[in-house]
């Protein structure tokens, strides 16, 4: 197993939230619960359906639908990290759910399914982390039955608040540099956390077949007093555990000094202030 695979179960639980105090944390999860909800909904799952969660990571959807549903539905969990399967699979034991849940160690880029074997696919945060997202949709297509449905939530990263957005320019050194870079890295064509928007993802539906598409765009807003300690926190976090923290995406275009400052003017220009930050985010609902 990778040093990759290994972390992803980690990240999931616990790094991806590390730079968030208490009232951050509970303002992430009630909208966790709440988009999982809204992507079960827009699924139009019926008994008996056989459903996919592509990229399961600790289970969000699944357990949403086999809370719904329990047995009356067929699930199988699926995602290329063993670490997230094993994790799964032991709270659905603790669980006491009823259900026909399976497991399914599989890259969405190859998913072990035969063409048109489930009536209902879900992904949740998959596709920002897949740099062929066309290869990627095409596969949830070739799995779906006909009439079957696509139903996923992603984040589009590429358009949230950037960090110099917060600040007064007057209050850090060389703003307008900083700017660039992070206007630079918050829009390259070669990292799966910024190569898409919406109209991508629309043009990656209508290319792999997919008839009946939306996709619903939302601003989700976030305010709260900024603390410099954990300010750092938010320049060491890494966004997956395959990609570099945003201090090192500043260090690919200022030396280490440079960046170590710029950090500290962050730190000083937000300690204690209130601050608010926007995560554009999409619903995606297709039909085959």
């Amino acid at each position: 197993m990778s040093d990759i695979c290994k972390n992803w179960t980690q990240w999931l639980s616990e790094t991806r939230f590390s730079h968030m105090d208490e009232i951050q944390k509970e303002q992430t999860f009630r909208w966790l619960f709440a988009l999982r909800d809204v992507v079960i909904s827009n699924a139009g799952i019926k008994n008996n359906d056989k459903i996919i969660d592509i990229g399961c990571g600790t289970g969000l959807l699944s357990f949403g639908v086999l809370e719904k549903f329990q047995d009356n539905v067929e699930l199988i969990f699926s995602d290329k990290f063993e670490d997230c399967l094993v994790e799964c699979e032991k709270i659905l034991k603790e669980s006491n759910i009823k259900n026909r849940a399976s497991f399914l160690q599989s890259d969405c880029l190859d998913i072990k399914l035969p063409d048109n074997a489930v009536d209902v696919a879900l992904t949740r945060s998959v596709l920002v982390h897949i740099a062929d997202k066309q290869k990627a949709i095409n596969e949830i297509y070739r799995i779906l039955k006909q009439g079957g449905t696509y139903s996923a939530f992603e984040p589009i990263i590429r358009s949230n608040t950037r960090y110099h957005e917060l600040c007064d320019p007057s209050s850090i050194t060389d703003w307008e540099e900083f700017k660039k870079a992070e206007d630079d890295f918050m829009s390259d064509d070669c990292d799966p956390l910024t190569n898409f928007d919406a109209q991508t993802i629309a043009q990656n539906l209508d290319a792999a077949g997919f008839s009946d598409g939306n996709i619903n765009v939302e601003d989700t807003p976030s305010t709260y007093v900024a603390k410099k300690e954990a300010i750092d926190k938010w320049f060491d976090s890494a966004p997956s555990p395959d990609r570099p923290t945003t201090r090192q995406r500043f260090l690919k275009y200022f030396d280490e000094k440079k960046v170590n400052n710029y950090i500290e003017e962050v730190k000083l220009a937000l300690d204690n202030k209130m601050i608010t930050v926007t995560s554009k985010t999409m619903f995606i609902r297709a039909t085959k």
